[in-house]
């Protein structure tokens, strides 16, 4: 990953982030002044911001769908929040 070629054969798509943040890291003098470079890369790498964020839309979109359903049905929630 780091040596720039992607799978393709051409340049990998974190491979701008992997040369700032090893820019960075390479000039600094602490590890930690290059903390934002360094989560830049992993999110490209994973995703891992993304696929939570997405969650908690989707979570959300849930939650009004079950709350349009119930009022729907007339079931004014009497405070239980939909639980057995």
């Amino acid at each position: 990953m780091a040596s720039g070629w992607g799978i393709t054969g051409n340049k990998g798509r974190c491979y701008d982030f992997w040369v700032d943040f090893s820019e960075c890291m390479s000039t600094c003098r602490e590890p930690k002044d290059c903390g934002l470079l360094r989560e830049d890369y992993f999110e490209c790498l994973h995703h891992s911001k993304e696929f939570q964020r997405r969650n908690r839309v989707y979570k959300e979109e849930q939650r009004q769908l079950r709350a349009a359903a119930d009022k729907a049905m007339g079931g004014g929630g009497g405070g239980d929040g939909g639980h057995h």
